[in-house]
């Protein structure tokens, strides 16, 4: 065990393992802890009661150190103010409490980091589950991993689809809406947020101009309102708007969206076709299949700290751009839907990328892609 040094912070979305994954890591060390979880009703005094209660068995109970875990933080206003004041107490006063915060809103968390405890904490950030981790745990093959997506909490529900629909459909998505967005972000228009994200998985893995967003959006308000909202779903875990790759930097934020999910399961779990119905369907079954190619490129991203893009100019199109380092890798996806090729060529002569794939069922089939680490492209 190493020396109390920083606070670790854990974040990422609903329902990937992170209360599991902490209590697992406590029961399986020798070391005294205590573990909580914030309530709604939770406030400062509450953190700083609990924080009290740590210290007393630290003086009492002869031990030398103890870990303090407190779940859901998010919830207690203005928790990072009172995290920073009792660590620094411990800090001058050489209490040896080692801190573990846990949160799902990932906006909330960094802005409670970055303003009160900046330089005191590590940042781990947990992603939705992989293949080869559904695989593991569940052992779904490559296809139902495209399907049901990588939520490990669902993974036992997928031979009764339509509980397993209404598990995702509940459970996940109106709940990481309501509490991680809602309850935690002020939004003036609540019924637009949610129209927007039926819209990124509707149109996952598709080019959608903001204007096009807002003919299709009821109250839509204007573009910038959009832009933002598609930033507080992105943080959530749920979908984020892909920027298009120019030659200048500068202009890449003014570009049209591509919508992507963050996990498959996302558009499968609020259709009404089943897995076996639309692997019969070659358009709709291309479209899981780039959104998973997508989702797969996007959680890796998180925490092998490249960019996804995109490229487009007229009729040319470059499914996805990465961009690590300063040096980027294009990548054509061809599983189903019909696309012209000339794009990657137009694409080479532009951007002169340091390596172009193919993602098909002959050159690489996306089967294989998917227990592919992305940096190992560059």
């Amino acid at each position: 065990m190493e020396e109390r040094n920083f606070i670790q912070c854990i974040v990422g979305p609903r329902q990937v393992g992170k209360t599991t994954m902490v209590n697992k890591v406590l029961s399986d060390i020798e070391v005294d802890n205590q573990y909580y979880i914030a309530e709604n009703n939770n406030d400062s005094t509450w953190l700083s009661q609990i924080w009290e209660t740590a210290r007393l068995k630290l003086k009492t109970g002869k031990i030398n150190e103890l870990i303090l875990a407190i779940d859901e933080i998010q919830k207690i206003n203005n928790w990072s103010e009172t995290v920073k004041k009792e660590w620094d107490y411990d800090s001058v006063n050489q209490l040896n409490i080692k801190l573990v915060i846990l949160g799902s809103s990932r906006l909330l968390i960094q802005t409670g980091l970055s303003e009160s405890l900046a330089g005191r904490f590590e940042l781990i950030q947990m992603t939705h589950w992989s293949y080869e981790e559904m695989h593991e745990g569940f052992g779904f093959t490559p296809e139902q991993f495209a399907w049901f997506g990588g939520y490990p909490g669902s993974g036992k529900l997928i031979s009764n689809e339509s509980r397993w629909k209404n598990y995702i459909a509940n459970s996940l998505i109106e709940t990481t809406i309501s509490k991680d967005i809602l309850m935690m972000t002020r939004i003036d228009k609540p019924s637009l947020l949610k129209q927007l994200f039926q819209l990124s998985c509707s149109y996952s893995s598709q080019i959608l101009s903001y204007n096009k967003m807002l003919g299709q959006l009821q109250d839509a308000g204007n573009t910038t309102t959009l832009s933002h909202y598609l930033d507080l779903l992105d943080v959530a875990g749920l979908s984020k708007g892909l920027q298009k790759i120019y030659t200048e930097d500068y202009r890449t934020k003014s570009s049209s969206p591509k919508l992507q999910v963050y996990n498959s399961a996302l558009i499968s779990g609020q259709t009404q076709i089943t897995f076996k119905e639309v692997q019969k369907d070659t358009t709709h079954w291309g479209r899981i299949i780039e959104s998973c190619i997508g989702a797969h490129l996007l959680n890796k991203s998180i925490t092998e700290d490249y960019e996804v893009l995109y490229w487009r100019h007229v009729n040319d199109e470059v499914d996805f751009v990465l961009k690590y380092k300063d040096e980027i890798v294009a990548l054509e996806v061809k599983s189903g839907i019909s696309k012209p090729t000339k794009g990657m060529y137009q694409f080479k002569k532009i951007f002169n990328p340091k390596k172009i794939y193919l993602i098909d069922n002959k050159v690489l089939s996306w089967q294989e892609f998917i227990q592919i680490n992305p940096v190992d492209l560059f």
